[in-house]
């Protein structure tokens, strides 16, 4: 179980994300400088317990009406090694308790996709996003077509306009199916799915909304 502490971080999460976010080929804003405010999300375990997984939801003020973005990352206690390293980083942060913190974007990192995966077959148990060892069940996987297979593989990532998709190979034999990671919430779709996950926001009037924050289906095209 994740343990959260009560600490400072410096830079903050949303002072990282003011830098990085104008940079996604999702980003749906036009200021190089997006009013950012923390609107909810969950956690996942890690089996090893030694990286963090946080889905996090922030809404940018800055344009005509707010946007809601989910922004899966990772905190680690040393850099991530491997190819997808540098395309991954976000920024580094000086935690009170666990010192220096590298967060990276959650899809290109190797602990993070297995673990989302798992929540879709239900052998993973979201988290309350603030509250030490405590599930969150307003987090919900639903399966909407035929049962998923035990073993799936992720592979390689692509950015999209509203989402972050992922290959997964399945053994099965009509072939890999894809991982869509809602990047802009509220645009989802489910039709024709295996599964996807439902989760929960805050607008910035203090309304609560639901969305899919995850899509598994087959490979388009």
């Amino acid at each position: 179980m994740a343990t959260i502490y009560d600490t400072t971080v410096t830079p903050t999460k949303l002072e990282l994300f003011t830098a990085w976010l104008p940079t996604r080929p999702w980003y749906q804003g036009t200021s190089a400088t997006p009013d950012l405010a923390k609107a909810g999300g969950f956690r996942l375990d890690d089996p090893e317990g030694e990286v963090g997984l946080e889905f996090m939801v922030i809404t940018d003020a800055s344009g005509p009406s707010p946007v809601a973005y989910q922004i899966p990352v990772t905190y680690r206690g040393a850099p991530l090694e491997g190819a997808a390293a540098e395309r991954a980083f976000i920024g580094t942060m000086e935690h009170g308790v666990l010192g220096t913190r590298w967060m990276y974007d959650g899809p290109l990192d190797p602990a993070l996709v297995p673990q989302l995966l798992a929540l879709l077959q239900n052998r993973a148990e979201p988290q309350h996003q603030n509250i030490s060892d405590t599930p969150d069940p307003a987090v919900t996987a639903r399966t909407t077509g035929p049962a998923l297979p035990a073993e799936l593989v992720p592979g390689d990532v692509r950015d999209e306009k509203l989402a972050t998709t992922v290959t997964v190979a399945t053994g099965e034999p009509s072939g890999p199916l894809t991982l869509s990671v809602t990047r802009v919430l509220g645009t989802a779709a489910t039709d024709g799915s295996r599964a996807h996950v439902v989760a929960h926001w805050e607008s910035p009037e203090g309304e609560k909304r639901d969305g899919v924050f995850a899509v598994l289906g087959p490979m388009a095209g």
